[in-house]
């Protein structure tokens, strides 16, 4: 049974590229690169990781890209690219020839336009992609959900992969809308679920395991064990709380599960739809 951190994060650090950090997580203002990593996750006991873009660039996907041709541990790349680009085709074809990239992603929850899903120029570069096997990571917030499943209808043909489960507002200790909305884009059967990002959209102080698994409940009854994927945020997840600490929580949420249906969220999952080697 592989173990696959399906969602990670490397970079440089710098105030710059990196302003969304918060002041007071400052446990993030510095580099985080594969060596890095790599001592996490030979510590929790994780064989393998997908690299998620943290900068909407080019440069980025190349970056990442690179590390992953470097070390074995990074079995996929979730990268970016300009989807709405009239030269999105050539995009694609230059860089789907890399092995390891995976998937795509655009910061969707950053847009001024909660709708940006939904630009023909967006869902046109999403078809592109669809046509070469990859993955779309859609990364948003719970209000964004509407949009979310009218976006998951028209591309009933991609596989689309739902980053932190919809950033439900943990903190302030609500579970609606999200709970509804998140029920109904579930209904989907080519759209999954990523469990991580949980910790930082609660209070990164006080929060337990118990205060988060409400949440947890939600995306297991709608998705089901088959749909579900392992994911850190590492380092992201530092705000809040350690590596393995993240993982063990996962591990005592699902030890009810049968030992397939735990196999399949901690790593079989994140190997069949990123079609990881």
């Amino acid at each position: 049974m592989p173990v696959i951190d399906s969602h990670h994060h490397f970079w440089r650090y710098s105030d710059e590229e990196y302003g969304w950090i918060p002041p007071d997580w400052s446990a993030l203002r510095r580099d985080f690169l594969p060596e890095d990593l790599q001592a996490e996750i030979a510590a929790a006991g994780v064989d393998g990781v997908v690299s998620v873009q943290a900068r909407q660039s080019l440069i980025e996907t190349e970056w990442l890209l690179e590390h992953a041709a470097r070390h074995d541990f990074i079995r996929g790349v979730v990268g970016w690219l300009p989807l709405v680009d009239a030269d999105i085709e050539a995009h694609l074809d230059r860089f789907a020839a890399h092995a390891k990239l995976r998937g795509l992603r655009h910061v969707l929850q950053g847009e001024p336009d909660d709708a940006y899903m939904l630009r023909p120029d967006f869902e046109r570069g999403v078809r592109a992609l669809t046509r070469r096997r990859l993955a779309y990571d859609v990364l948003i917030l719970e209000r964004h959900l509407p949009n979310a499943i009218v976006f998951a209808d028209r591309h009933a043909d991609a596989t689309l992969i739902v980053d932190h489960v919809a950033k439900p507002r943990i903190a302030a200790g609500e579970l609606e809308p999200w709970s509804k909305n998140i029920r109904e884009l579930a209904r989907r059967p080519h759209v999954a679920c990523k469990l991580s990002g949980m910790v930082t959209e609660a209070d990164v102080r006080t929060w337990t395991p118990e205060s988060l698994r409400p949440y947890f409940e939600v995306v297991l009854e709608a998705f089901g064990p088959g749909r579900i994927l392992f994911g850190t945020d590492w380092p992201v997840c530092l705000a809040a709380c350690g590596y393995a600490r993240w993982k063990e929580t996962v591990e005592t949420w699902i030890t009810p599960l049968s030992p397939a249906e735990r196999a399949a969220i901690l790593g079989d999952n994140a190997v069949r739809l990123y079609r990881l080697p």
